[in-house]
């Protein structure tokens, strides 16, 4: 077995005395405040002017998860102390961030029934490698390896550009959830103000991949012989140049097997050319060997476009069966999103750099320009950041130097604080803005 097929560990020494002393120690709470409250830490210098902190952070509600799958709601802070105080006596497995409300969270219980709603919340998406079972040949359930990640590689850049490309946001943030999934937080003021409906429509245009288990073709979004949707056009070239032949083909090889080829032929729209291909494949004694080594899902795709292309260009069937092989590379490729955690304000999500219990390993953000490169196993793991503090000495004791910034967690707060440099520069800018239009009359 090759070193990239080994599935991380799952089986963690994360023991509340280590929960403790990460959160004590090196959990990232000043940067966290800054991206969800979309301004600066107030100094706490005695000099310096009081300054008020907004909504955006007193109104935020936090949920967490205690041990013994003890689950605590509508919770509120008045600044990144009161929070971090709470955190540390609480001392959570993990805990979610929610949605800005119209009041605090906390005083849920002293509000008139159903007084409490959510305002604003960033967009957010979630992509889990369990919806990829089916189709993933290295791994299986809780499991997750390198080469497994190429599936998510592939969401998130498609994604990222559609977000980008097609809703013109710019402010996306990308976190690793620990084991085997990526979420998407969208920080942009248009993002923000988002209503359900809203967030139901976004939904509705990025969704290709529906249906449960049951449902072989997941993919149905033509009317008859129509092309696709422009933007889902686009998905569809960057999916079949940069990953599904890399992807499907050669490393998890999806079509290899006669369960895999099976499930091809059932995505196939004309009798007559799933036939020709079952007789080909069903009588093949043993593996076709290939002179350019190709993988045996590599000859059966071969094997199908030039059944393709044995019916004149421009033909119906030529059409229909062309459009069949482009749906076919976006169900084993495409994003395949939890529609539910997207569309509700109200809806929490993980917050960055929580650990997971079942590896230990901490939520990271995720650079999407260099997303094929992520490698799950080698981000670190709460024993491990702890180990590096404590090497790190007498640094790591100096009051003038956060905890993190003695071990590897560094570079990853890095990249928070330099996506929170963005959020505040496009704050400024918007209410620049704004002050122009009010001085416009």
């Amino acid at each position: 077995m090759a070193s990239n097929d080994v599935p991380m560990s799952t089986e963690p020494n994360v023991t509340p005395e280590i929960m403790l002393a990460f959160y004590s120690r090196l959990y990232p709470f000043k940067s966290i405040f800054t991206w969800l409250s979309h301004s600066h830490v107030p100094s706490t210098a005695k000099d310096a002017p009081a300054t008020r902190i907004g909504p955006s952070w007193t109104n935020r509600e936090f949920a967490f998860t205690l041990k013994g799958d003890v689950y605590i709601r509508y919770n509120s802070f008045q600044d990144v102390e009161e929070f971090k105080k709470q955190v540390i006596k609480l001392n959570p497995e993990r805990f979610e961030v929610g949605a800005i409300y119209n009041a605090k969270p906390r005083d849920k219980k002293t509000l008139p029934a159903s007084a409490l709603q959510p305002v604003r919340r960033e967009l957010v998406f979630d992509i889990d490698m369990t919806d990829y079972d089916e189709i993933r040949t290295c791994c299986k359930s809780k499991s997750i390896c390198k080469r497994c990640w190429g599936f998510i590689a592939a969401a998130v850049t498609v994604l990222d550009q559609s977000l980008r490309q097609d809703f013109g946001f710019r402010l996306l943030l990308w976190v690793y959830s620990g084991r085997r999934g990526i979420h998407c937080w969208v920080s942009d003021h248009s993002a923000m103000m988002l209503t359900d409906d809203q967030r139901k429509a976004i939904m509705g245009w990025l969704e290709v991949i529906k249906g449960g288990k049951e449902m072989t073709k997941k993919v149905n979004i033509r009317f008859g012989t129509n092309s696709l949707p422009p933007s889902i056009e686009a998905s569809l070239n960057t999916l079949s140049e940069q990953y599904f032949i890399p992807v499907i083909l050669q490393d998890q090889d999806c079509f290899g097997s006669k369960v895999g080829w099976k499930t091809l032929l059932e995505l196939i729209p004309d009798r007559d050319v799933v036939n020709n291909l079952r007789e080909k494949w069903e009588n093949e004694e043993e593996p076709r060997r290939s002179k350019n080594y190709q993988s045996q899902s590599e000859m059966r795709w071969s094997d199908l476009k030039k059944e393709v292309k044995g019916y004149e260009k421009g033909t119906l069937k030529r059409t229909i069966l062309t459009g069949a092989m482009e749906d076919i590379i976006l169900q084993y490729t495409y994003p395949r999103l939890d529609a539910e955690v997207s569309k509700r304000r109200n809806h929490l999500l993980k917050a960055p750099f929580c650990i997971h219990p079942g590896t230990g390993r901490v939520c990271v953000p995720v650079d999407p320009a260099k997303v094929d490169e992520f490698e799950p196993e080698k981000v670190p793991s709460v024993e491990q950041l702890l180990n590096e503090l404590d090497a790190a000495g007498s640094k790591a004791e100096d009051t003038n130097i956060l905890g993190w910034e003695s071990t590897s967690l560094s570079a990853y707060v890095g990249m928070l604080d330099e996506h929170n440099r963005r959020i505040l520069q496009a704050e400024r800018e918007r209410k620049q803005a704004e002050g122009r239009k009010d001085l416009s009359w």
